[in-house]
């Protein structure tokens, strides 16, 4: 494709509008994880701070104005390729733009030449975000719907920007406005159902996401975020199909596999989960949440030599990985295999994965506590069990007093005990698997 250079000249003022509706949509997206439009993120766009025109030779071929959000697609050493909206390239020397979060002055210059125009202020409003003085956007904003700017995008970043302070009713407000202005957008229910998730209203949350998916049928990034709503909403069933449409369009997505995996985890189908955390390993073999994962579902298969397997590549891969670490410890511990048992190398781990949850993970103390007792090492045990006890929340403690009974008796413990009292010690909001002997300290 030609490149053309930009060259000074003054020109009419025209189609910044325009231009500032590109720069709205990246402002709606960053709260609900906008959709993709490509392969590779997009650059931060930058300000023109002149106005210049486009030529090829003497001909003119586009027009850019001071104050303009330009689409950057490569910055070199002197220049940034921009693409104008028509698709050319240009070549915009970095002395006449700069970086949005530096374009305050340029917004305020033509605010003061045009005060009538709210546009202005929007543009403004983006490079306040930019700098992280979300307030200021919204005063931008409040004055340029004020002022009769009232284009959908407007209610729709503003919604956004009242949603990053916490003013949660505020920017369902708004959404509900660039909704009603615009019902063909996706970004106000997409940016709405984030904060109904906030807000733990999870159903309406499902609702603007279907809502989208009508508009954008069989679209990944909308199916992702249902299925992650149904999830939290113990929709299991409806969550993997939203993950099976996913994979339907592309068999290889690795969240998706991964997604669908840990539900069937939640199902208790670990064959089903053994099965696409494998997949996950096959197509990134790097993944050490996937051998984590694996293990855990082949250690509920009674396939315990795997799963250890499993969790050494998985502390290989990342030796900082704490519940990989915690989940090796409880297997040496207590596996009924006994050729498998190693109760010193079960408290070196346990020991690693305290000091990296800084001995505040209660998951991590229990492997501990269940280590020594296994070593023999009940004293040990016990302390570390009390602390577990002084510190896990009530659904958990009688279960714990229990562990530091038979400890105390000097007893291991040992998997055969009522699991069913076990709390899983798996974050929801994490989809990394935990051992069932693990106690939740969430």
């Amino acid at each position: 494709m030609k490149t053309y250079k930009m060259t000074l000249k003054t020109i009419r003022l025209r189609r910044l509008g325009h231009y500032f509706a590109f720069g709205g949509l990246i402002a709606a997206g960053i709260l609900a994880n906008a959709l993709p439009t490509s392969a590779a993120p997009p650059q931060e766009p930058v300000v023109a701070r002149v106005e210049m025109k486009l030529t090829d030779g003497e001909k003119v071929t586009d027009v850019i104005e001071k104050g303009d959000l330009l689409t950057v697609i490569e910055e070199r050493d002197e220049d940034y390729v921009i693409l104008t909206h028509d698709g050319s390239r240009g070549a915009v020397d970095k002395v006449n733009a700069v970086r949005l979060a530096e374009s305050t002055d340029i917004y305020t210059d033509l605010i003061e030449q045009h005060p009538d125009e709210g546009r202005f202020l929007t543009l403004r409003a983006s490079a306040w975000w930019a700098l992280g003085k979300t307030e200021k956007a919204v005063e931008d904003f409040d004055q340029a719907i004020e002022l009769g700017y009232k284009e959908p995008h407007a209610f729709s970043s503003r919604g956004l920007f009242h949603a990053a302070i916490g003013n949660f009713d505020k920017a369902i407000a708004d959404y509900n406005m660039a909704i009603e202005l615009d019902p063909e957008s996706i970004a106000p229910f997409v940016n709405r159902a984030a904060v109904h998730m906030a807000q733990g209203k999870v159903e309406k949350a499902i609702e603007d996401y279907t809502a989208a998916l009508k508009i954008k049928p069989a679209n990944a990034s909308l199916l992702r975020q249902r299925a992650i709503a149904l999830k939290a909403a113990g929709k299991l069933d409806r969550a993997i199909e939203d993950f099976n449409g996913i994979l339907a369009g592309n068999e290889k997505d690795v969240d998706a596999i991964s997604g669908r995996g840990y539900i069937y985890f939640q199902q208790g189908n670990h064959e089903a989960a053994v099965k696409d955390f494998a997949k996950v390993i096959e197509l990134n073999p790097e993944s050490a949440v996937a051998f984590n994962n694996r293990g855990y579902n082949q250690y509920q298969l009674g396939n315990a030599a795997d799963a250890l397997a499993d969790y050494d590549k998985a502390i290989e891969l990342a030796p900082q990985y704490g519940l990989a670490l915690q989940n090796r410890a409880w297997l040496l511990a207590t596996a009924e295999d006994t050729s498998l048992r190693d109760a010193a190398k079960a408290i070196e781990s346990a020991k690693a994965a305290c000091e990296i949850s800084d001995y505040n993970n209660l998951g991590d103390l229990s492997a501990l506590a269940a280590a020594f007792a296994a070593d023999g090492k009940f004293e040990e045990a016990i302390g570390w069990q009390e602390k577990v006890v002084e510190n896990a929340p009530e659904s958990y403690q009688e279960f714990a007093k229990k562990i530091l009974q038979r400890y105390q008796d000097k007893k291991p413990f040992t998997a055969n005990l009522d699991e069913d009292e076990v709390a899983s010690g798996n974050d929801p909001s994490n989809d990394d698997v935990a051992t069932a002997t693990t106690p939740s300290a969430s």
